[in-house]
């Protein structure tokens, strides 16, 4: 008897690497208003639902946008710009405690995570980027452009 394939679970967490060119200063709704520095940012999100919606409207600019989560604030700001987007299998706060980076505002991203992660968005300085590595797009894979060098 042949046994079928388990079906692929589609991905349901995402990075977006997140770049500043030049430090801002930024209101972050209810958190408040934050210094951020040039830069590269590491943000982790998830939806369980409209995944590739949600991902597309993070990357969607423009006036008429409402800015409805901590990441709406910090991509509205002058400058700001997704350079990467990776998307996942893995749990949002596993992902999350795997990336290297330095937390800014504590608290952002994170309203409803229950795993102490602190904040959900990381400001990747120099030491952050040796554990990122070029574009990865093996099997099993539903990472587009980045990866972390911590496995999966």
């Amino acid at each position: 008897m042949t046994r079928a394939a388990a079906p692929t679970r589609a991905p349901t967490t995402y990075q977006l690497l997140i770049e500043l060119p030049q430090p801002v200063r930024c209101r972050i709704g209810r958190l408040g208003e934050f210094d951020f520095p040039a830069g590269l940012y590491c943000y982790t999100g998830s939806a369980r639902r409209a995944f590739e919606a949600r991902i597309a409207r993070h990357l969607r600019r423009g006036d008429d946008k409402i800015l409805r989560w901590h990441i709406d604030y910090l991509l509205a700001a002058p400058g700001a710009r997704v350079v990467r987007v990776q998307r996942s299998r893995r749990g949002e706060c596993a992902w999350n405690q795997a990336t290297r980076g330095r937390m800014v505002v504590a608290g952002f991203g994170a309203s409803d995570c229950g795993a102490g992660c602190g904040a959900h968005l990381k400001w990747v300085d120099a030491e952050g980027r040796k554990g990122w590595r070029g574009a990865y797009g093996g099997p099993g894979s539903h990472c587009l452009a980045l990866r972390l060098a911590a496995s999966e």
